[in-house]
């Protein structure tokens, strides 16, 4: 499948699938998009130091460095697990700016995260551990994996991959989530707010990044 890259409004890249019509991130800003929903009304409303994260798109990368990021400096300890089933090649990856745009003193990290070996638990620091699995989710069983405190649900748009955004496929991934856990995702479509409550979350509906007028967040209540 053809990625074409592209810089979004805030300066930094997204990428673009011809086929499918559908970016990455958000053209209005792709550091900015996954700043809002990922880290600030994610990442950073845990009070947990020590917590475990699951991202359904591991994609270009920017979600985990910029965890990364965030949990150096809130000295957070965590293991993060990202699910893709079409990893990003060296060319690819390399082209992104990221690590120009925001937090360049870590920019050698951004590389380590996606070179890091797909199936095995990876150090990237002694604070911050990452397990990239190359998989399919529909068919990709979390038996052996612990729950999860976080997850950011960030596959493409439900118009674009539905599949990805069924009522099983959604009580599959809140199953892993541990009581008190949250779920965030930048779509706010009725049928995934129904779903995830449907599977133990209180469902809230926040404002958005610009051009997105809301999101939703849950917490797992059992």
């Amino acid at each position: 499948m053809k990625r074409v890259l592209m810089i979004t409004e805030d300066g930094s890249h997204t990428i673009y699938l011809p086929e499918m019509d559908e970016h990455y991130h958000s053209v209005h800003g792709a550091i900015q998009e996954s700043l809002h929903i990922y880290i600030e009304q994610g990442l950073l409303q845990t009070e947990k130091k020590e917590l475990s994260v699951l991202e359904i798109g591991f994609g270009t990368g920017l979600n985990a460095y910029l965890t990364y990021c965030y949990a150096l400096k809130r000295n957070l300890s965590l293991h993060y697990f990202g699910l893709e089933k079409f990893p990003l090649n060296e060319d690819e990856y390399s082209a992104l700016n990221y690590s120009d745009e925001i937090f360049p003193e870590y920019s050698p990290i951004f590389s380590q995260l996606h070179q890091a070996e797909w199936g095995k638990i990876i150090e990237i620091s002694s604070e911050f551990k990452l397990t990239k699995i190359k998989t399919d989710l529909a068919t990709f069983e979390f038996d052996d994996i612990p729950q999860f405190d976080l997850v950011y649900y960030d596959a493409f748009a439900p118009g674009k991959q539905p599949e990805m955004w069924t009522d099983k496929i959604l009580q599959k991934v809140a199953a892993t989530v541990k009581k008190d856990g949250v779920v965030i995702t930048y779509c706010a479509k009725g049928t995934v707010r129904r779903a995830l409550s449907g599977a133990g979350f209180i469902m809230e509906r926040i404002p958005g990044p610009p051009g997105k007028k809301e999101i939703l967040r849950g917490k797992k209540t059992f």
